[in-house]
């Protein structure tokens, strides 16, 4: 996809965001914009003000200072961090696209098709794996066709492979609804390659711009390459290698193709 410029619509835009909650400031001047069309990573440590974000953006959340700006009947799907269902609840993966509003068989089915799980119409939500479950989400969040897609923590629990795979379908959602997609990361050394722009979130912003950008930033090595002797180093997950070696993470920083306008870091620190 080629590189967005600058005059690309803004989709969302946050400006000077904070959220304090029981005294404890959980973020601080945030500010940000999802273009049309473009991938955004967000990585940051655990308790880093990520999930808050997201809550914020999506309107779950007010925050105590900022605000967040949407484009006029702006269309969000939204991919939950996780989601509890009881397992004695009779609930079939069919069902569940019903929820809220009613679908038909033949929309839920293509749904369901799109990403990657037909087969799993008629099983119990309580009964699929991590995989299969996240793709469910997925497609619920698909009914609406949304112009931004949000993802929080979608691959957590998923293994190498099954990341791999889940963000492949994602490249394919951005491409088929020509979507936006925002995604929070907990994988804060491997990103989906994908990624138009990683922001680096602790709080605030400490940097922002490609995956490889990022990695050399400053503000990032000090937040996450702290006593890893270099392991954790950011770098885009190819999917063209299989995934059948031990991934021993020997991956080439120099296959970005994104040198466009956001090739430039922005230290926030």
């Amino acid at each position: 996809m080629p590189r967005l410029s600058g005059a690309t619509m803004s989709l969302l835009s946050a400006r000077g965001i904070g959220v304090t909650r029981n005294g404890n400031r959980i973020l601080q001047n945030v500010g940000l914009d999802i273009k049309a069309g473009e991938i955004v990573t967000i990585v940051g440590p655990n308790g880093s003000g990520k999930s808050t974000l997201l809550r914020v953006l999506i309107g779950a959340l007010t925050p105590d200072r900022g605000t967040v700006t949407r484009t006029p009947g702006l269309r969000l799907g939204y991919v939950p961090q996780k989601l509890a269902i009881d397992a004695t609840l009779p609930l079939t993966a069919r069902r569940f696209l019903d929820l809220p509003h009613r679908v038909s068989d033949a929309v839920a089915a293509k749904a369901l098709d799109k990403t990657g799980v037909p087969e799993v119409a008629k099983r119990q939500m309580a009964d699929l794996s991590g995989g299969q479950f996240q793709r469910v989400l997925l497609a619920r969040a698909l009914l609406s066709r949304p112009q931004l897609l949000i993802l929080d923590e979608a691959t957590q629990g998923l293994d190498q492979p099954g990341s791999a795979s889940f963000y492949r379908l994602i490249e394919g959602v951005r491409q088929n609804l020509n979507c936006a997609v925002l995604m929070v990361s907990h994988e804060l050394h491997v990103v989906m390659s994908a990624s138009d722009r990683v922001i680096c979130l602790n709080g605030h912003i400490c940097c922002e711009g490609t995956p490889e950008v990022v990695s050399a930033a400053p503000a990032y090595r000090e937040l996450f390459g702290t006593g890893t002797g270099g392991a954790l180093a950011l770098y885009r997950h190819d999917h063209d290698h299989g995934h059948d070696h031990g991934h021993d993470h020997h991956h080439d920083h120099g296959h970005s193709h994104n040198d466009g306008p956001h090739s430039k870091a922005h230290d926030h620190a």
